[in-house]
C-alpha cells in the first residue's frame, strides 16, 4: 500500500501532515496569534491589546494616583506615590503651627517648631550718633554706616578680591571718587565699574572708558568720572561726547526741515563742516558748533515759514519778499539772519539749487551804535543792596552780578574765572584776555570769597571758580545755559548789567583807554559813543 506524500512548510521547512496546507502546526500557531497582536499606543510594542484599555497588559496596569506605569499586578500605586503615601501617612498636626509634619518625640512639635531659633542682637548705642538701634558694622547703625566714608574702599577691596588681575589705577580711581562723589553714589559707580572690569573685555582704560559710555544722549556719570580720572592721569585720550551731542543737534535741525527742503539744508550742514575741518588744517579761526547750529537754526525757521506761510516747497521759489518778510518777524536778529541767509543762497545758487541769489541786494538796515537797554542808577543801588547785604543770595549770582556791575565782565570770563586767576594777597582777578588782573573792591572779594566756600563745600577737585552740581565731578566750566539763568532771580539779564556799566565807563573816560582795559577791539567801545555830545565841545550860549 502505498502512503500520501507529505509536503514541506513554507516557513520552516517541517514537515505538513494536512493535505493542502503550506505551514506547519507551529507556524500556524504564530501565525494566529502574530495576527491577534497591534502596536501598544503606549508602549509602541507588538502585544495582545486588552479589551477595556486598549492597551498591553503591562501599560494597562497604572498608578491610581500619578497615572505612571506599575509592574506588580498586585500594587494600585507606583514607587514614588507609596512612598509619598508611607510619609504622608507618618506625619500629624502639629500642637504648635497646626500644619502636618513628623512630631519629634521630645517636644511632640513638628522638626520646624522644634528647631532652636537664632536670637536677633539687641540694639545697641550707635559710636557715631549714639543712638540704640541695630548695628550694620562697625559699631554703627545702618544711617551711619550708609555715611561712613570707608564704603568705597571697602566695595573697592572686594571688588580687588573678586577679580583674578585688578587694574592698577582702581584704588586711586575709588580715592578720586571717595573725594568728589557721596558715600552711596561712589559705592554704586564702583558697584558698576566691576560689572564692567568682569565681563571678560581688555581692562586698558581706554577700553574700559568706551564701554562705560551710554548709548544716549548723555555718556552716564561713570563714564564722566573715568573720563576725567584718565585724561587728568594721562592714561586714556578725551572721548567724542561733545562732538556726538553737536551732530545729534544738528541732525535734529535737519529733521525739521520740511521734507521738500531738506536735501539742500543737509547738504548746506556738510558744507560748513567740510569748511571747518579746512580752516582747522589752515590754522585761521574754524566756526564753533554753536555758530553752524544757529545758521541751521535760521535755515530751519526759513523753511518752515515759506513752507507754512508761503506755500512754496522749492528753494528756487524763494524771493526778495519772502526775506523780508521772514526777518520782520523778528526785527532785532535781522543782522544775523541776512548773514546766515547770504551764506546759504551763495551755496546754494553755487550748487545750482537756485539761480539767483534773493539775499544779494539786502542790507541790515538799521541805528549804528549802542541801542540796547541799561540799568537806572536806582535800579544799580537795589542790585548792589541785594548782592552784599542778602545772604538768600546764591554765591554764583552774586559773583555774576557785582563783577558784571562794577567791573563790567562777561557771562564768558566769570564762568572761565579759575581760582589760579585769584590773588588772595593783592585782591586781583584775571577776567579773560584782558592785559592787566583786575583790582577787587572789598564787595566784590566778599562775593568771591562767599563763592570760594560754596566750592569747597562741595569737596571737587574743578579748578574753575562757579562750579555746578554737574561739573564738581570734572574739570570744565559750568554750560552756559546755566550762566545765562544765574541773575534770573533780580530780574535783569547779565548783557544789561554788563553794557551799562561799559556805557558809562566809555562816556566818561577815553574809549581806548576803556578798550585796552578790557581787552577788546577800539571799534567795540565806540558803539557805545553813538548818541553821545561831549559838552565841552558844545559853544557858550
Amino acid at each position: 500500500m502505498v502512503g500520501i506524500k507529505q509536503s514541506d512548510c513554507t516557513g520552516c521547512g517541517a514537515p505538513v501532515g494536512f493535505i493542502d496546507r503550506h505551514y506547519c502546526c507551529r507556524c500556524t500557531a504564530q501565525q494566529k496569534e502574530k495576527a491577534a497582536r497591534a502596536a501598544c499606543p503606549r508602549c509602541g510594542q507588538q502585544r495582545v491589546l486588552q479589551a477595556d484599555t486598549g492597551r498591553c497588559i503591562t501599560c494597562s496596569r497604572v498608578c491610581t494616583a500619578c497615572g505612571h506605569p506599575v509592574r506588580s499586578k498586585s500594587s494600585t500605586l507606583c514607587r514614588t506615590c507609596s512612598r509619598e503615601s508611607e510619609r504622608a501617612a507618618a506625619k500629624a498636626p502639629c500642637s504648635r503651627c497646626g500644619r502636618p509634619g513628623y512630631l519629634r518625640e521630645d517636644t511632640g512639635w513638628c522638626g520646624h517648631c522644634s528647631r532652636p531659633r537664632q536670637t536677633r542682637q539687641p540694639p545697641r548705642a550707635c559710636d557715631q550718633c549714639g543712638r540704640v538701634r541695630k548695628h550694620a558694622g562697625l559699631g554703627l547703625c545702618s544711617a551711619c554706616w550708609q555715611r561712613h566714608p570707608d564704603r568705597p574702599f571697602v566695595r573697592a577691596e572686594h571688588l580687588i578680591a573678586e577679580i583674578d588681575n585688578p587694574p592698577y589705577w582702581l584704588q586711586d580711581f575709588t580715592a578720586d571718587l571717595a573725594a568728589k562723589y557721596s558715600v552711596g553714589r561712589a559705592c554704586t559707580m564702583i558697584t558698576s565699574l566691576g560689572r564692567l572690569l568682569r565681563d571678560g573685555q581688555p581692562d586698558l582704560p581706554q577700553s574700559v572708558l568706551e564701554r562705560s559710555r551710554h548709548p544716549g544722549r548723555s555718556m552716564g556719570s561713570l563714564a564722566r568720572a573715568l573720563e576725567t580720572f584718565f585724561t587728568s592721569h594721562g592714561l586714556a585720550m578725551a572721548t567724542d561726547q561733545a562732538e556726538r551731542l553737536a551732530a545729534g543737534r544738528r541732525q535734529r535741525r535737519i529733521l525739521a526741515v520740511p521734507e521738500p527742503l531738506r536735501s539742500p539744508a543737509e547738504a548746506f550742514a556738510d558744507f560748513m563742516i567740510r569748511s571747518r575741518e579746512r580752516s582747522r588744517r589752515a590754522g585761521t579761526l574754524p566756526r564753533t558748533d554753536a555758530t553752524i547750529e544757529t545758521a541751521l537754526t535760521i535755515v530751519r525757521d526759513l523753511s518752515l515759514f515759506l513752507a507754512g506761510e508761503r506755500g512754496k516747497r522749492d528753494w528756487a521759489l524763494t524771493d526778495v519778499h519772502d526775506l523780508e518778510a521772514f526777518m520782520a518777524g523778528s526785527p532785532k536778529a535781522r543782522k544775523r539772519r541776512l548773514v546766515v541767509l547770504g551764506q546759504f543762497f551763495r551755496f546754494a545758487r553755487s550748487q545750482k539749487i537756485v539761480l539767483i541769489d534773493p539775499a544779494r541786494g539786502l542790507t541790515a538796515r538799521g541805528p549804528i551804535g549802542f541801542t540796547g537797554a541799561t540799568l537806572t542808577l536806582d535800579q544799580q543801588r537795589v542790585l548792589f543792596r541785594r548782592w552784599t547785604t542778602d545772604p538768600a543770595v546764591h554765591p554764583h549770582e552774586a559773583l555774576l552780578g557785582m563783577l558784571a556791575l562794577l567791573h563790567g565782565a562777561s557771562s564768558r570770563e566769570v564762568k572761565m574765572l579759575q581760582a589760579v586767576d585769584l590773588d588772595c594777597r593783592a585782591r586781583t582777578a584775571r577776567l579773560g584776555n584782558r592785559p592787566h588782573p583786575v583790582p577787587l573792591d572789598p564787595p566784590s572779594w566778599a562775593a568771591v570769597e562767599r563763592c570760594l566756600a560754596h566750592r569747597e563745600g562741595q569737596r571737587t577737585d574743578n579748578p574753575h571758580v562757579m562750579v555746578t552740581r554737574q561739573t564738581k565731578s570734572g574739570r570744565g566750566p559750568a554750560s552756559t545755559a546755566y550762566v545765562s539763568h544765574v541773575l534770573d532771580a533780580c530780574g535783569f539779564p547779565p548783557r544789561m548789567i554788563r553794557c551799562t556799566r561799559l556805557l558809562d565807563l566809555v562816556n566818561t573816560m577815553d574809549p581806548k583807554l576803556v578798550a585796552a582795559a578790557f581787552g577788546m577791539d577800539p571799534e567795540a567801545t565806540m558803539i557805545y559813543l553813538a548818541d553821545h555830545v561831549d559838552p565841552g565841545r558844545l559853544p557858550d550860549p
